[in-house]
Protein backbone atom coordinates (compact mmCIF):
# COMPACT_ATOMS: atom_id res chain seq x y z
CA UNK A 1 0.00 0.00 0.00
CA UNK A 2 1.48 3.71 -0.95
CA UNK A 3 1.46 6.30 1.66
CA UNK A 4 -1.43 8.82 1.04
CA UNK A 5 0.47 12.13 -0.44
CA UNK A 6 -1.47 15.39 0.95
CA UNK A 7 -0.28 18.54 -0.21
CA UNK A 8 0.70 20.94 2.19
CA UNK A 9 2.07 23.94 -0.12
CA UNK A 10 -0.63 25.96 0.94
CA UNK A 11 -1.48 25.76 4.53
CA UNK A 12 -0.92 28.49 7.43
CA UNK A 13 1.60 27.59 9.56
CA UNK A 14 1.90 29.03 13.50
CA UNK A 15 4.65 27.97 16.19
CA UNK A 16 3.79 26.35 18.94
CA UNK A 17 3.23 28.00 22.08
CA UNK A 18 5.62 25.34 23.28
CA UNK A 19 8.29 26.42 21.16
CA UNK A 20 11.80 27.79 22.80
CA UNK A 21 11.73 31.58 22.09
CA UNK A 22 15.18 31.98 21.68
CA UNK A 23 14.42 29.96 17.92
CA UNK A 24 15.78 26.87 19.62
CA UNK A 25 13.69 23.78 19.65
CA UNK A 26 10.40 25.31 17.31
CA UNK A 27 7.97 23.08 16.47
CA UNK A 28 5.10 24.22 13.73
CA UNK A 29 1.55 23.04 13.53
CA UNK A 30 -1.11 23.66 10.81
CA UNK A 31 -4.87 24.20 11.48
CA UNK A 32 -6.21 23.61 7.78
CA UNK A 33 -6.10 20.16 7.46
CA UNK A 34 -9.26 18.74 8.79
CA UNK A 35 -9.27 15.97 11.32
CA UNK A 36 -5.23 16.19 11.12
CA UNK A 37 -2.58 18.04 12.88
CA UNK A 38 0.58 18.50 10.30
CA UNK A 39 3.77 19.40 12.56
CA UNK A 40 6.93 20.43 11.51
CA UNK A 41 10.44 21.62 12.31
CA UNK A 42 10.41 25.74 11.87
CA UNK A 43 14.54 25.68 11.27
CA UNK A 44 13.52 23.16 8.22
CA UNK A 45 9.80 24.71 6.34
CA UNK A 46 10.88 22.79 3.22
CA UNK A 47 12.05 19.74 5.63
CA UNK A 48 9.46 16.68 5.69
CA UNK A 49 6.31 17.24 8.35
CA UNK A 50 4.80 14.62 10.33
CA UNK A 51 0.90 14.21 10.00
CA UNK A 52 -1.05 13.49 12.73
CA UNK A 53 -4.85 12.26 13.51
CA UNK A 54 -6.21 14.98 15.47
CA UNK A 55 -7.28 13.11 18.32
CA UNK A 56 -3.82 11.50 18.62
CA UNK A 57 -2.11 14.92 19.02
CA UNK A 58 -4.95 16.54 21.85
CA UNK A 59 -3.62 13.16 23.57
CA UNK A 60 -0.18 14.11 23.41
CA UNK A 61 -0.40 17.76 23.79
CA UNK A 62 -2.77 16.86 27.06
CA UNK A 63 0.23 14.28 28.19
CA UNK A 64 2.71 16.89 28.20
CA UNK A 65 0.72 19.50 29.47
CA UNK A 66 -0.02 17.03 32.69
CA UNK A 67 3.49 16.37 33.34
CA UNK A 68 2.99 12.89 32.16
CA UNK A 69 5.74 13.50 29.53
CA UNK A 70 9.12 14.47 30.55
Amino acid sequence: MRPRVIDLSSVTWRKSSYSNPDGGACLEVSDDIPASVPVRDSKTPHGPALLFADGAWAAFVGAVGNGVLD
